[in-house]
């Protein structure tokens, strides 16, 4: 039989060496990018080389708006006061002594006051890149309440023929806390409300990144 000698391989074509030595070259980078980003500590801090090592958070006027919202009624102010009020009921016909009803107290309470940042319009917010421009809400006395713990009879006289009133009580506590309010807006517990919140609002968006802060 005649001898039969196998062919010798055809070296490979050239097409597929030019695949491989790009094969072989992305390999390569990814390991060298890889190797890279272990060096300067994860991920993140590959990523921000990539990108220059410069992160931006751009604030936009809507998201500036939502978040102080989200703030709603911002106390900014509290005003504790003690007073003395007195009321009563008299008789047209008769003296006091025989058919009056008076009552003296002494008050104890709280005022306190702020903006309602619920009131915040869009138009109120001007952004322009890091500078922002707003335009808060007037303020505005939110509660005015009275510590019936600390709350105190002084005195009541009533008539030798006259019983105690049971409404009288609630009637001089209803204008107490009328003179308490009347007293704190007359103390100028509104423009302290006011100076507090631009302060609290300027810290806060500072805080956003904002370097120029304007509050009208």
């Amino acid at each position: 039989m005649p001898d039969v000698n196998p062919a010798p391989p055809s070296p490979p074509s050239r097409p597929k060496l030019w695949i491989a030595g790009i094969l072989a070259g992305a390999v390569l980078t990814v390991v060298s990018f890889g190797a890279i980003a272990w060096r300067y500590s994860g991920i993140p801090q590959w990523m921000a080389w990539l990108h220059g090592g410069h992160l931006e958070i751009n604030v936009d006027q809507p998201t500036v708006v939502r978040q102080i919202q989200q703030l709603q009624r911002l106390e900014t102010v509290s005003y504790t006061m003690d007073k003395i009020i007195s009321g009563g009921r008299d008789n047209p016909y008769l003296p006091k002594f025989l058919a009056g009803d008076r009552l003296l107290l002494v008050v104890h309470g709280e005022v306190i006051a702020g903006i309602n940042l619920a009131r915040l319009q869009p138009n109120d917010v001007t952004v322009r890149g890091h500078s922002i421009s707003i335009r808060l809400p007037a303020a505005e006395v939110f509660t005015t309440r009275i510590d019936n713990r600390r709350t105190r009879v002084y005195s009541r006289d009533t008539g030798l023929f006259s019983s105690p009133d049971p409404n009288l009580e609630t009637v001089v506590l209803q204008e107490a806390e009328r003179q308490l309010q009347q007293a704190s807006l007359q103390d100028g517990i509104l423009k302290t409300a006011d100076q507090n919140a631009r302060t609290t609002i300027a810290s806060l968006l500072r805080g956003f990144g904002f370097s120029e802060v304007t509050i009208q």
